[in-house]
């Protein structure tokens, strides 16, 4: 086998385990339509940031994915508005932050910040 090959073989295994590791990106119309079918999972979705609040490394931002809004609890500080992120998360219901109550949000474990 030529080493193109050997490499082009090697880099679809390694990208097949890793997607299958990895939640599924859906978008926000899907879990807001049907978020106990979300609830407690893990999903990814990516979006643009329209609001955020933070203090002391928490807070929460609004990722609009052009589908519908969400609210993105973290403990790693907030993104910027007009930010494109990229987040992955378990889905929650019933968030009180800031005297606010949110519906349905995601609670963030790991974020890829693409900026403005």
């Amino acid at each position: 086998m030529s080493i193109k090959r050997s490499s082009a073989v090697l880099a679809i295994l390694v990208c097949t385990f890793f997607l299958t590791a990895c939640p599924s990106q859906t978008n926000v119309a899907k879990i807001n339509a049907d978020s106990a079918r979300y609830r407690g999972k893990e999903v990814a979705i990516a979006g643009r940031v329209t609001d955020s609040y933070g203090f002391m490394g928490a807070g929460g931002y609004e990722l609009d994915d052009g589908t519908g809004k969400i609210w993105v609890a973290t403990t790693r500080g907030v993104p910027s508005r007009g930010a494109h992120v990229g987040a992955k998360g378990y889905v929650r219901s019933g968030l009180t932050f800031g005297g606010r109550t949110f519906g349905t949000v995601i609670e963030e474990t790991e974020r890829h910040v693409k900026g403005k």
